[in-house]
Parts: structure tokens; C-alpha cells; sequence
């Protein structure tokens, strides 16, 4: 492969490899405390029923206090499922950008040429 295409492949190697990384520091940088309901949207405790249950004492808190307890929930597990998809597909891309600039730079890839006659 002549230098210049070899230079060529190289950088474009390297601009996808970038291109397909930043998803992955995008999630993985992000931090993990803004998947909480605001404040001002707190959730009834009649509406959270399905994913959590307060005690005190062993008694339910519903039965105690109906309707003067707000919650805020955490939906990081619900978002990191959603991602999921896209991290995976991006990390698998990443890696196969590295393997191919890794056999261009070390020069698996070239084109040789033919060496003579085969029987």
C-alpha cells in the first residue's frame, strides 16, 4: 500500500475509532445522581407502590400516613437498561477499530504484490 493511502486509512482509522468512543465516555463519565425524580415532581406514595414499599416499625407506611408522603426515585436502572444496546454496539465497534489500526500500523495490511508464477 503506498505511504500516502496508508496515512490515509490510518487517520480515517482513528477519526471512527473517536467517532464510535464517544458515546462510550459520554455514559460512562455521566453522573449517576441525575437519574432522580425532582423535587418538585415528587411521587405520590399510592403511585410508587410498584417499586417501593416503606416500613416502619414492620407496619406500612401507606396505612399510617395517607397522602402527606411525597418520594423521589432513583431511575438510574432504568436508563442504564435502555443504554445498554448502545454501549454494547459502540464498544464493539471500537474494538474492531482498534484491531484494524493496530494491523495498519503494523503493516499486516499492505499489499505486497505477486512474487511469481504459482503451479
Amino acid at each position: 500500500m503506498p505511504p500516502r493511502s496508508r496515512l490515509a486509512f490510518s487517520g480515517l482509522s482513528v477519526v471512527f475509532l473517536f467517532i464510535a468512543a464517544a458515546p462510550l465516555f459520554r455514559e460512562l463519565t455521566r453522573p449517576n445522581n441525575i437519574w432522580w425524580t425532582p423535587r418538585t415532581m415528587l411521587v405520590p406514595l399510592a403511585q410508587a407502590q410498584d417499586r417501593v414499599e416503606v416500613y416502619v416499625r414492620g407496619e406500612p407506611v401507606a396505612a399510617t400516613l395517607q397522602g402527606d408522603i411525597g418520594l423521589r426515585l432513583n431511575n438510574w436502572d432504568r436508563i442504564r437498561a435502555e443504554h445498554l444496546p448502545i454501549m454494547l454496539t459502540s464498544a464493539a465497534v471500537c474494538g474492531a477499530l482498534l484491531m484494524l489500526f493496530g494491523l495498519q500500523v503494523a503493516g499486516r495490511l499492505t499489499y505486497r504484490g505477486e512474487t511469481g508464477p504459482r503451479a
